[in-house]
């Protein structure tokens, strides 16, 4: 059985598993768990895909959190438009950066892309129209189209779930494009790729504002379940989160970062109030682990498991 198959029939069951887990776990946790594997899955299109790792996503995933807040409390936007505003105001400023982030390559693409995150931390602490540390409170849930009341957890579930499961989609039909092999061979060979006359480039600032687009959606939709944004929304260590749960889940898989993110939030579900303090120390632990002995990610023994279920079976 090949990789594409067998990563198909994984996708499957996690899409299965995904509709019927809020029956017996809280929606909400759930809701989270995708907002944070969407989140996950904009940095693996990012480095899995085109070689570029961003330290800065938490900035784009921040804006989103704050401008959805905004639109939603202050100008009374119903949920689809305040996402819709949020994803083109954060591609809009993904572009003009990235235009500039894309200038530089390996650790000084990344150092660049954590300098323009702290940038636009520090303009969210200071600016009046984002109340500063107290952020956006008690934003409303609305209803979708104004028909479906996200106020009840289990429509808000299945409404965040739709939403993620087409991003996906749409990031699975860009990676399959002649656009995404033309990113695949630019990771794997950027000067062959300029030599053949492409414009590596204009590639990479495209990628760089889909990814952005992702992570835009993932916060957009993160203010809608909790009816909040805050600082730690768009703090850094929000992009180093991303970039755990991509490793964890496996690099180059579209489907890997839901076991990233699916650890990560179980961990700081489980040990938060009087162990909090322990998370770092045990996400570090589990980090190190998987990079000495899981060096594909946990996907990438799912696919073992399969193939050898798939043998076994009559």
């Amino acid at each position: 059985m090949n990789t594409q198959a067998t990563e198909k029939k994984i996708t499957v069951a996690v899409l299965l598993l995904a509709l019927v887990l809020p029956v017996w776990l809280y929606p909400v946790l759930m809701a989270q768990l995708a907002c944070m594997a969407l989140f996950a899955c904009s940095l693996n299109l990012l480095f899995g895909y085109a070689g570029l790792l961003s330290f800065g996503h938490a900035a784009f995933f921040g804006i989103a959190a704050y401008a959805t807040g905004y639109m939603t409390k202050a100008w009374g936007f119903t949920p689809e438009l305040a996402l819709l505003g949020a994803l083109l105001l954060v591609m809009l400023v993904a572009f003009c950066t990235g235009s500039l982030a894309i200038r530089r390559k390996g650790i000084y693409f990344s150092m660049i892309t954590l300098a323009l995150s702290q940038l636009v931390y520090f303009i969210i602490v200071a600016a009046p129209f984002s109340n500063n540390e107290d952020g956006y409170q008690g934003v409303p849930r609305g209803a979708f189209l104004g028909l479906l009341d996200l106020g009840n957890n289990y429509v808000l579930y299945y409404f965040v779930l739709a939403i993620v499961v087409l991003t996906w989609w749409g990031v699975h039909r860009v990676v399959n494009s002649p656009y995404g092999e033309v990113l695949k061979a630019i990771k794997d060979n950027e000067q062959r790729v300029t030599s053949l006359g492409y414009n590596v480039n204009r590639y990479k600032v495209l990628a760089f504002t889909l990814s952005a687009g992702v992570a835009a959606i993932a916060g957009g939709l993160k203010t809608l379940v909790f009816g909040l944004a805050s600082l730690s929304d768009v703090h850094w260590h929000l992009s180093t989160d991303g970039v755990i749960m991509m490793i964890l889940g496996g690099i180059g898989s579209l489907i890997a970062p839901v076991f990233g993110a699916t650890i990560l939030v179980l961990v700081h579900h489980l040990l938060s109030g009087e162990f909090d303090a322990l998370v770092p120390v045990i996400m570090g632990v589990i980090f190190v682990a998987c990079v000495l002995a899981f060096r594909g990610g946990v996907v990438q023994y799912l696919h073992t498991l399969v193939r050898l279920l798939t043998r076994r079976a009559p």
